[in-house]
This record gives structure tokens, sequence and C-alpha cells, in this order.
């Protein structure tokens, strides 16, 4: 064990946070296991940390007793920051519903595709962010979704500002240029809700003269139109932007970091080479969600404590959250907690992935997981059918999101 504890407890109060993210950044697996044994609840004065996987399960689950206040103000009255209400029960599964499971092996085969053509086209190296990894959920939001009469760098830059403000601008956070996040993120949205609103309006007229488009907003709009449920137009407009918020930034981010991950491990990269072409293209979704294990897009979620709430209940840590608490549930070290992960050091992918944290536990899991998995072990995939890969920069970060990340192959 090392001294990130007492270095912690001798930091000024003001100084803390900022020394905690230090560590959860720069030495995360020796950090997150003298914490797990240690002192698994860690109160700060600006949020409590949960580090160990049961109780990071127990806060993303119990909705009741840690809600999602904090989207509120980033996302209105979207239903993902609602917790248990009517308007987020009837319009996830109304979402799920039309993101038809079916379709998953389409999905993919047009996800190779798309990434191979790019690769092809590449001249052996290439900037994954910006010509690869945003690129191809852009392509599988316009080919999908129904988003395609727009500039797919338009499209990125909206996903980009609402992800940023949405959970990198957070008051905890700290962020200096915070207010201009939120400008941002507001001219995005005018800008969306422009686009979305004249998308809406022609598919509208479509499907009252009886076309029967199969896209999701055509489907959502013969929903609206029926009444059969209460599923006004607003609901369209919203949940059609949400399609592309949640698809675009977020897979880019997983699949460098989970390429950077495969990087720094020679062993699990040769490994995953080996697969080659010959291998179930599903392989490669269980070695992306491994690599995310270690080096997740997102180390933590963020919840508001709604009532008096124990933590490591029953266990010499015990300890009491109060209402009003900002809870992170730092789920990286929870997916490195032994407890639910044997020999968690170990690069495994034949391993559960069913208790991994990548795209959320409980009612606030990720609307698309079933779409988003596939599409990450694709470009994935891909990349490593490319003979010789091997990094050409290290991964540079601009506001916390991969911006720029050179590989070449050949």
């Amino acid at each position: 064990m090392t001294d990130y504890l007492e270095r912690v407890d001798a930091a000024p109060d003001a100084e803390k946070w900022a020394l905690v993210q230090g560590f959860m950044r720069d030495a995360p697996q020796p950090f997150f296991a003298e914490m797990r044994e240690r002192r698994p609840v860690l109160p700060l004065p600006e949020v409590t940390l949960a580090f160990r996987f049961a109780d990071c399960a127990m806060i993303l689950r119990r909705h009741e007793d840690f809600g999602v206040d904090l989207y509120k103000p980033k996302q209105g009255d979207y239903f993902m920051a609602q917790d248990d209400t009517a308007d987020h029960w009837r319009d996830k599964s109304i979402m799920r519903a039309i993101l038809d499971f079916e379709r998953i092996p389409e999905i993919r085969t047009f996800v190779a595709e798309r990434a191979a053509d790019i690769l092809d086209g590449a001249g052996g190296e290439i900037d994954l962010p910006a010509k690869l990894t945003r690129a191809v959920p852009v392509a599988v939001v316009q080919r999908f979704f129904g988003l395609n009469q727009r500039d797919p760098d338009a499209l990125v830059e909206w996903s980009y500002w609402n992800q940023q403000d949405a959970f990198h601008n957070q008051p905890f956070q700290h962020r200096p240029d915070a207010d201009e996040v939120v400008r941002q993120r507001n001219r995005a949205n005018i800008r969306l809700a422009l686009y979305i609103g004249r998308l809406v309006l022609q598919r509208s007229i479509a499907t009252k003269l009886g076309a029967k488009g199969d896209d999701p907003i055509s489907r959502l709009l013969r929903i609206s139109f029926s009444k059969g449920v209460k599923f006004p137009l607003k609901k369209v407009l919203s949940n059609a932007g949400g399609l592309l918020i949640g698809a675009v930034e977020t897979t880019s981010h997983c699949a460098n970091n989970v390429l950077a991950e495969l990087f720094a491990r020679p062993d699990a990269l040769a490994e995953a080479v080996a697969l080659g072409a010959g291998a179930a293209p599903e392989r490669f979704d269980a070695i992306a969600l491994e690599a995310l294990r270690f080096r997740p897009a997102f180390p933590y979620y963020f919840r508001t404590c709604h009532r008096t709430t124990q933590i490591a209940g029953g266990t010499a840590f015990a300890r009491d959250v109060q209402p009003g608490t900002t809870v992170l549930a730092i789920t990286h070290s929870a997916m490195l907690d032994p407890a639910n992960f044997p020999d968690p050091e170990r690069f495994d992918p034949t391993r559960s992935q069913a208790d991994n944290f990548t795209f959320g536990q409980g009612l606030h899991e990720c609307l698309g997981v079933h779409v988003a998995r596939p599409m990450l072990g694709e470009i994935v995939r891909q990349l490593l059918l490319r003979p010789g890969l091997r990094p050409l920069s290290p991964v540079r970060l601009r506001h916390g999101v991969p911006e720029e990340y050179r590989v070449g192959w050949g």
C-alpha cells in the first residue's frame, strides 16, 4: 500500500478534491486499491466518493435515494434527466422499441464497411477522433436514426457540446470556462432544434400522406399521431435530438480509450490481432469492454442523495450520507474490485461483462446499449485488422475527451 490516503487527509480542505482527481487520473489502480481497503467511502467538501463495487452498484440502482438532479439544469425535461417518473418510463420504453434489436447485424455490417472504407482511404495513417471514431457513429446516426439531411461535422459539434456541458461541466468540476461551455451548448441546441424541427415537419407531412418510413423519427411521429400513448410532438423533437447526442461523442471516447489500453498491453494487443478476420465479430465486443474496464471513458457517475442513506453498510467503514450531497460512484474502481472481478488486474476478454459499468447500470443504463456495443466492437475490429497497427502519437485530450490520436499501420 502507498500513502495516498495520508496525503489526502493532510491536504487543506480546499485542495483535497483536486488531489484526489490527480490520483484518479495518474495512478488509478494503486489509489483505488488503497481506498477500497482503507476508506471505501471518502467524504470531501464538494463530493462524497464510493469506491467498492457493492456501493457503486447500490448508488446507481437505488434511484429513489440517489437521483440525477444535476442532469436537469443541462437537459431540462428530457426523460433522462428524470428518475422514477411517467415520462421516463414511457419515453424510454418507446425509444427502446423503435431501435430495432433485429437490425443489430445490419448495423454491425454497416459499421464494418464504413470503417473499412475510411481506413482503406487513409493511406496507412489516421487521426482517429478527426477521421474515424466520430465519423462512423455519425454515419450510423444518419443511416439508421434518420438524421440524414445535415453536414456530419455539424452533428458532431452538437453532440460534443451537449456531452461537454452535461458530463464535464458540473459545479463540483470547477471548470474555469463553465459559462463558455453553457454558451456553446445553447448555441448548438438552437441549431439542432432548427434542424430537427425542419426534419420533423417534412416527415410529418409525409406520414400524414400515408408514407411508411421506417426511420426512428417517422416511427415516433406515427406513435404521436396515433394518440395511443401520451407522446406529443414535443417529445418527438427532444427524443430525436437525444439519439444524436448520446451516440457520437461517447462512442468516440470509448474507441480511443480501447485502442490506447491495448497498445499499453502488448500481450493483449497481440492476442486480439491474432483473432484476425477468422473470429466471430462479437469476440471483439468483449475485448473492447475488457479494455474499458481498465480505461473507462467515464471514471464515475454522479448522483444527488435524496435521503439519509448508509454506504458501506455492515462494514467498519459504514457512513451515512445526507440529503443534498453530491455522491460519486467511482465505477472505474468498482470494475477493479476483486469482490466482483476475480483477478482484476488480469486482462481477460472471456470474463463476464455483466457487471461492467461502461454503459451504466440501473434506471439510467445507456438507452442504446445494444447498438453501442457492436458499433464500438466493430470499430476496434477494423483497426486491429490493419497489419502493423501502432500508435504514432499519444492521445491528446481536449476538455477531457480524445481530440487527437494518430495511429499507423503497414
